[in-house]
C-alpha cells in the first residue's frame, strides 16, 4: 500500500506557480523529516528540499531557493511544496520521500518515496 503519494503536477508556462502536495500515511507523521526530489529526462535525481518534523526547519537546493517553499501541516498529515516564478529546467518528474528524524543532506538517499508527479514548464 502506498505511503506517499503526490499531487499537483501539470504544465505551467514559464514565470507561473504550480503547487504540489505529498499525502503521507501509515507514520508517525512529526516523527519524519519530509523531502522533495525531482528528476529531469536524462538527468540524475536532484534534492530540491526538506522540512523537519520536529521543529519545521527548511532546507532548499541553491536551485530554487528564494522561489520554492516547502510546509507541513502535522494534522493533515500532508507536506505542499509551493513553487514560484518557475522556469523551464524546473521540468521534471517530482518525488516526495521520507525518513524518520532530521533532515539529511538533499544529496542523501531517502528511506521512503512516492510514485512521482510530472512538472512541465514551457511556453
Amino acid at each position: 500500500q502506498e505511503q506517499l503519494v503526490e499531487s499537483g503536477g501539470g504544465s505551467v508556462q514559464p514565470g507561473g506557480s504550480l503547487r504540489l502536495s505529498c499525502a503521507v500515511f501509515k507514520w508517525a507523521f512529526d516523527y519524519y523529516s519530509i523531502s522533495w526530489f525531482r528528476q529531469a529526462p536524462g538527468k540524475e535525481r536532484e534534492g530540491v528540499a526538506c522540512i523537519d518534523g520536529s521543529d519545521g526547519r527548511t532546507y532548499y537546493a541553491d536551485s530554487v531557493k528564494g522561489r520554492f517553499t516547502i510546509s507541513r501541516d502535522n494534522a493533515k498529515n500532508a507536506v505542499d511544496l509551493e513553487m514560484n516564478r518557475l522556469k523551464p529546467e524546473d521540468t521534471a518528474v517530482y518525488y516526495c520521500a521520507a525518513d524518520p528524524g532530521y533532515c539529511l543532506p538533499l544529496d542523501h538517499d531517502r528511506d521512503y518515496w512516492g510514485k512521482g508527479t510530472l512538472v512541465t514548464v514551457s511556453s
